[in-house]
């Protein structure tokens, strides 16, 4: 699809309204919220959740990251939740996304696809025709505890490359992002949107001046095109 610059930057791991409050004036066009997963950063209970969606201002996207992986489970928890994207972090395996579709009218939807190898390609081919944008991230669904997101891990973006130029959405790029290596994230993958946690922040909490960084970085590498 025709790429715009600079990338839509979505902060991921969001704990408070005051941290979503500090990605927005820093130029984020969406923030992450991370609901139960089985391992990983930044997992918050679902009435902050709710709080945190509620106070994000319009024009910004709140994902809702879900590890279910039933149509039926997303649409009770995004009905609960009430934010405007639903990232769906595993593989549905039970209902369809024509059923998550026809439940959540005018909500986003994003499918995680974790790139262990070339796979990935044919995976998000195949996704791409039900949802609203893919999200390549580092995660491993086949580890003994599930990592889907949240890894801190570079994966390889030529192969994030291979799946921007085969698919006909917005792609995010996600998984070891930070100031010292987005400007080579962009020039090889192209992403519409890039996701980014543990690079923006330090002990576990977010950082301005890591924000600070990271969008210089952005906005540098859109100026090089």
């Amino acid at each position: 699809m025709q790429l715009t610059l600079p990338p839509r930057v979505k902060i991921c791991c969001i704990a408070s309204t005051a941290e979503a409050a500090m990605a927005v004036r820093c130029g984020a066009a969406a923030v992450g919220l991370v609901s139960a997963m089985p391992s990983g950063p930044g997992v918050i209970g679902d009435d902050l959740i709710a709080a945190i969606a509620r106070s994000v201002p319009p024009g910004v996207a709140s994902f809702l990251l879900t590890s279910h992986q039933t149509a039926s489970q997303i649409i009770d928890q995004q009905r609960k939740l009430r934010t405007n994207t639903v990232q769906i972090c595993d593989r549905l395996s039970d209902g369809t996304y024509a059923h998550l579709r026809d439940a959540l009218p005018g909500i986003g939807l994003v499918q995680v696809v974790h790139v262990a190898g070339e796979d990935a390609i044919d995976e998000a081919i195949a996704v791409s025709k039900h949802v609203d944008a893919v999200l390549l991230d580092s995660g491993n669904q086949k580890a003994a505890i599930k990592e889907l997101g949240g890894t801190g891990r570079r994966h390889d973006w030529q192969i994030s490359r291979r799946i921007r130029e085969a698919v006909d959405l917005p792609v995010y790029l996600a998984g070891g992002l930070r100031a010292e290596n987005v400007v080579e994230a962009i020039e090889t993958v192209r992403p519409f949107g890039l996701d980014v946690c543990s690079g923006v922040r330090t002990a576990g909490l977010l950082d301005p001046s890591k924000l600070e960084q990271f969008f210089k970085a952005v906005r540098a590498a859109a100026a090089m095109q």
